[in-house]
């Protein structure tokens, strides 16, 4: 039998690597201080002592090369892993992303396979500034030809990354920064779990109810399930019974988990990390609109993101401009007040 144990998202996600490499000769891991250092976030901490150089390759501040050398890798039966440092840096290699490792399947017919991992780090909270603190999920959401993963603690971390290093398309493996466990980082405590040592996976697509509540639903992803469970506790406080759906995966998207939820709870706040327009947020609220024949809403869906602006250096504006606990719970509360009747009334 399989022991768990308790696990940071870093340890967890080296964990599934190492053992992805260990099953597998045609698995390796590219990127920028992913080596000796261990990936500034963890995500590599350990895998160089154990597997050496030549499957834990650090290379040079050259992310169009390295990105483009995994897609060659993988179109030649390999499996690499590559890592983007900041999410914020794929302008300098999108060309890769989008016009090769997410198209070049499509448009050789099928007759080219791309099973490349392309983790990377998300997310604000830390005065990072501009640069450094995005997410930008959605943005490849957008771009048919990728799968977009952003799990939110260690158990689904292991799971989802297995399941991404398995897969025979391109995957966008982002995680947040915030939940990682890095010890000079203040970090979610929730997003360090008990995880199997064992090769468990966990398929794309299915979201999780991590909280079920009957008045209304928060969907949300990554550190945002954090805040949001620290929400609804405060909510019950009210007698507001929350429900939290933590979608784990953008692409594909767990539309029928979304829509079950809100035909129970008949209310919704999309809370995200990411922007607000032309996003996740949008998207979800598209979804449920579209569903009203088998969806009745008892209130207007409510969209809570960061606004359309760089994100501020400031840690006051930078607190301002990414969603709070705070933030959600009047959001939610305001939802409440608008599904009464006397609300409609005044």
């Amino acid at each position: 039998m399989s022991t768990a144990r308790k696990l940071t998202m870093a340890a967890a996600i080296s964990e599934a690597i190492g053992q992805a490499i260990e099953r597998d000769p045609d698995v390796f891991v590219m990127g920028e201080d992913i080596g000796k250092y261990g990936g500034i976030f963890g995500a590599t901490g350990g895998l160089y002592g154990k597997y050496g150089r030549d499957r834990i390759m650090d290379t040079p501040i050259s992310e169009t090369a390295f990105i483009g050398a995994a897609i060659g890798a993988a179109g030649e039966g390999m499996r690499p892993i590559v890592e983007l440092m900041f999410v914020d840096f794929f302008g300098v290699c999108m060309d890769m992303i989008y016009n090769h490792l997410a198209k070049n399947t499509y448009m050789s017919g099928g007759n080219v396979r791309l099973p490349v991992v392309l983790m990377t780090a998300i997310g604000g909270g830390y005065n990072d500034a501009a640069q450094h603190s995005q997410c930008l999920y959605s943005t490849f959401a957008h771009m048919p030809g990728l799968k977009v993963v952003v799990p939110s603690n260690a158990y689904d971390a292991k799971g989802l990354m297995n399941q991404a290093i398995r897969d025979d398309n391109p995957v966008m493996y982002m995680f947040h920064k915030g939940i990682m466990g890095l010890p000079w980082m203040a970090y979610f405590e929730g997003s360090t779990t008990e995880v199997p040592e064992d090769n468990y996976t966990i398929p794309f697509g299915q979201a999780k109810v991590v909280r079920a509540g009957s008045d209304l639903t928060i969907v949300t992803l990554s550190q945002m399930v954090h805040k949001s469970l620290l929400a609804a506790r405060q909510l019950a406080q009210s007698g507001i019974d929350a429900e939290v759906l933590d979608l784990r995966t953008l692409v594909p998207l767990d539309r029928a988990a979304v829509l079950q939820s809100v035909r129970k709870t008949g209310r919704l706040l999309v809370a995200d990390e990411d922007y607000l327009s032309f996003g996740m947020s949008a998207e979800i609220a598209a979804l449920v609109a579209e569903n009203l024949d088998s969806v009745r809403l008892k209130a207007p869906v409510k969209r809570l993101a960061v606004p359309d602006v760089p994100i501020p250096y400031s840690r006051p504006l930078e607190q301002f401009v990414i969603p709070q606990v705070d933030a959600i719970v009047r959001a939610c509360s305001d939802l409440i007040k608008a599904g009464k009747p006397e609300a409609v009334a005044a």
